[in-house]
């Protein structure tokens, strides 16, 4: 084989090497006073952000160990929303833990079987006794939700009640029973995002509505219809045309004329055909030409050409349209049913800037709304709509799974204290890899104590006196909730602060923090194949 072998300890050793240098990158991202990010790839294109995920996904690794982290930033992205720059950093420090363990000659697969044990038992506990329901705690505890998502990103100082308040409105908004009698749903899908420079971050506002980026085809269509029906289409309204590669031989000048007039009438008829369904909204994500838009304008219906697919699917799924690629029937006749068409209550032409956006409102289906965010430059409005749906992610998160707990490192100082004395019931060797569980959790308030310019060593100790009182005295239980507060430089109770956070996604984290330490640990070789030289061909 044509290529190079390493194994044993000095692949680990590489391995935790790449992970802790794709740690060191995000770690100062963490927390209210982490710092942004700024990226610029070959192209030159600029990112700035303060997201975990997407700054790892943007540093396109090459280590295949790294790539594993790289990964996990992104599930947690898409399995919670939040917590990606965490969920990077303690599965490094879990790594680099495991690694010094290995060094000492405990074998991996013990390490791995610890790990486990630690990881099971953490997720227990934080889910009996950290965790709280959010029944009796009402509407605020959602806005103080997403003021601690949003308090590490751009939109965290001074607009972060209004994004906050938008976010949990916005998520409300989206409600609907699952049909099978499960708890309700909040689809993310129903929340469009769109992005206007100009003005200020404050006067970003939801519009009730699902905002298509398009406009009228023609502005003598009307501007405004009610009792909406829609038809989404992924076909031609223009001339239809003969195939390519086929070719006709015409020796009559009349003939030639009448081909033309049949093409016209091919596509009369299709439109036709969708105007006798009582159809007044016509959207199709291919071209529609003048001769077609006369047909719609005489109708007095609105038409859209170009519309994206990733839109119509939104709109055909919050109204009950189906989209049509083809109006085929088995039988080859070409027409239109009722049943295809969506509906809502009414749908307006609006100026945003100088761009025109048709809205839908009052989808049959879906209830759905958009939301209109205002920043001065390209960077800012990628980074406030990164943010704000994050901010989205954890309230529908929290709705859905309807527990919570404090944040600023109450739950990581908890869970710690009682994997130290779990440890100590543990009669094998995975009491040390516990232990070191125990320790790497507590990366996370170190790291955000010493990103506000903090004293980490003394206010973890304060906090880990608190937390072992709580557990140990049950009178003292409330003191489970205390964490710190970054910007005096104190410990105190974030449960009363409003600094809370979705359980789902400290357990979610912890479980893919170790799941992606223990893959890169069970590694202990590595068969690098070199490239194959193409010969080319002969001579």
């Amino acid at each position: 084989i044509e290529g190079h072998r390493s194994s044993g300890q000095d692949v680990r050793t590489a391995n935790v090497m790449a992970c802790s240098a794709i740690a060191a990158i995000v770690k100062s991202s963490l927390g209210p006073v982490g710092l942004d990010k700024m990226l610029v790839d070959e192209v030159g294109d600029v990112t700035v952000t303060n997201d975990g995920a997407t700054i790892v996904r943007l540093l396109e690794i090459e280590h295949p160990a790294a790539k594993v982290l790289a990964e996990l930033a992104q599930q947690q992205d898409d399995e919670v929303g939040d917590g990606t720059t965490s969920v990077v950093i303690l599965a490094a420090e879990l790594l680099r833990r495991a690694n010094e363990l290995v060094k000492s000659r405990i074998h991996p697969t013990t390490v791995i079987a610890g790990l486990r044990i630690a990881m099971r038992e953490a997720c227990k506990y934080l889910k009996q006794k950290l965790a709280m329901p959010i029944d009796s705690l009402g509407r605020e505890v959602l806005v103080n939700i997403a003021s601690t998502s949003l308090s590490s990103k751009i939109l965290g100082s001074a607009e972060s009640e209004l994004f906050a308040n938008m976010a949990v409105d916005a998520v409300l908004h989206t409600k609907r029973a699952d049909v099978f009698g499960g708890p309700d749903k909040y689809p993310l899908s129903s929340i469009h995002i769109l992005k206007a420079q100009g003005k200020s971050a404050h006067e970003s506002q939801i519009l009730q509505g699902y905002a298509l980026n398009t406009t009228r085809a023609s502005q003598a269509m009307p501007a405004f219809i009610k009792g909406v029906k829609i038809a989404c289409l992924d076909i031609d309204l223009r001339r239809a045309k003969l195939k390519m590669g086929l070719t006709m031989v015409v020796n009559d000048p009349e003939e030639l004329a009448k081909m033309h007039e049949k093409e016209l009438e091919i596509t009369k008829e299709r439109i036709d055909s969708i105007l006798e369904t009582g159809c007044n909204l016509v959207l199709t994500t291919k071209g529609i030409d003048d001769t077609a838009l006369k047909y719609f304008v005489e109708a007095g219906v609105i038409a859209c050409r170009r519309v994206a697919m990733k839109d119509m699917k939104r709109v055909a799924a919050a109204t009950g349209a189906s989209i049509q690629s083809n109006l085929a029937d088995l039988e080859g006749d070409e027409h239109f049913e009722v049943s295809m068409l969506g509906e809502a209550e009414e749908v307006v032409e609006d100026v945003i800037r100088d761009d025109r956006i048709l809205l839908v409102k009052g989808c049959k289906f879906q209830n759905s709304n958009t939301v209109l965010l205002r920043g001065p430059n390209e960077y800012m409005c990628d980074e406030m709509a990164r943010s704000f749906h994050d901010a989205t992610a954890v309230v529908k998160r929290v709705l859905e799974n309807n527990m919570i707990v404090a944040g600023g490192g109450a739950v990581e100082v908890a869970l710690s204290l009682h994997l130290e004395k779990f440890a100590a019931s543990v009669e094998s060797r995975e009491q040390l890899a516990i232990l070191e569980f125990a320790s790497a959790l507590l990366v996370i308030p170190k790291v955000l104590a010493s990103n506000a310019a903090q004293d980490s060593a003394d206010l973890l100790a304060k906090l880990c006196a608190l937390h072992s009182a709580a557990q140990s005295d049950p009178a003292l239980k409330d003191q489970q909730t205390y964490g710190l507060d970054l910007i005096a430089g104190q410990v105190r109770d974030n449960l009363a602060a409003g600094v809370v956070e979705p359980a789902i996604s400290k357990v979610k984290s912890i479980q893919f923090a170790t799941e992606a330490a223990i893959t890169i640990l069970r590694i202990d070789d590595l068969i690098k194949l070199d490239k194959q030289e193409d010969p080319g061909p002969e001579g």
